[in-house]
């Protein structure tokens, strides 16, 4: 955060934290085993579904801040942005929307076990590429995802299994407080970050939003036959990490510059999925 801040960085990383495990939480209570194995059963479609989020996205992202021409700092955080694959509030919104939950969630879990090896080497890429000098390493990130997603998630699946009744009865308990932290974190970050958003170039701006819009197509192509699976790789592909992206940049001291592009990527991202999900919606609903 800029140090002109309204907002301490501590009260926006705090509710991040409850905010993902919160999430996790709800997620892993709607875990079912065997539709994870059922999700796993039909390898070709998951195969695709790893190779779109690790590998065309963030190809796809190279090639358009080299063709928008943007500035070294917005380049790195674009990429980054685009590295850092299973964003949490994109799956719960692919999720709701009618998407496949089994498949959602498989993938959730399967892309944050595998971005502990990816990120660090695609990291040293991106390090190559702009001549930085960026590392993180799989135990730093093996920590991030153990602690922010796999703990919850676990906990979540534990209290549907042991004690499902309660589970079924605070479902709608659950649902409701999750939807207020969202929106308390929602309006935390856009307190302090509406100016590095406002201030990103309509270049940058518009490079985003052709990332977004390339990752929900390519995701949307190779998700298929079904629809709902469809629309849960379209969601994983146009939506990014934005947490595990800011985690990279503050271990490696990132200028504001890159974080500011990061936050702008998560901002506007979100404004171009919607309009995805709407017209989703109805055909997941036949």
């Amino acid at each position: 955060m800029p140090a002109d801040a309204l907002i301490p960085g501590w009260v926006v990383s705090v509710l991040a934290m409850v905010a993902i495990f919160a999430l996790m939480f709800e997620l892993g209570a709607t875990f079912d085993p065997a539709r994870y194995r059922s999700a796993w059963s039909d390898r070709g479609l998951m195969l695709r579904a790893l190779f779109c989020t690790l590998v065309a996205v963030p190809l796809l992202a190279v090639l358009l801040v080299r063709t928008f021409a943007l500035p070294r700092d917005a380049q790195v955080g674009v990429v980054l942005m685009a590295l850092a694959p299973g964003a949490p509030v994109a799956l719960r919104r692919a999720v709701r929307s009618g998407a496949d939950t089994g498949f959602a969630v498989a993938l959730q879990v399967t892309l944050v076990v595998a971005s502990v090896l990816t990120l660090p080497l695609s990291v040293a890429a991106l390090d190559e590429m702009f001549a930085g000098q960026a590392a993180v390493t799989p135990r730093q990130l093996a920590a991030q995802a153990l602690l922010g997603q796999g703990v919850p998630l676990l906990l979540g699946a534990g209290a549907r299994h042991f004690a499902p009744h309660a589970m079924a009865r605070a479902r709608t308990a659950l649902d409701a407080s999750v939807n207020v932290i969202l929106g308390l974190l929602l309006a935390v970050v856009l307190a302090d970050v509406w100016r590095p958003v406002s201030q990103a170039s309509v270049r940058v701006a518009v490079a985003i939003a052709t990332t977004a819009l390339a990752g929900l197509a390519i995701g949307h192509v190779l998700g298929g036959p079904g629809r709902a699976t469809r629309t849960a790789l379209a969601m994983a592909s146009g939506a990014r990490n934005t947490g595990l992206a800011l985690l990279v940049a503050t271990l490696n001291d990132a200028s504001d510059g890159i974080n500011a592009a990061i936050l702008a990527y998560f901002v506007i991202a979100a404004l171009v999925v919607t309009p995805y999900l709407a017209w989703r919606r109805p055909r997941l609903a036949r």
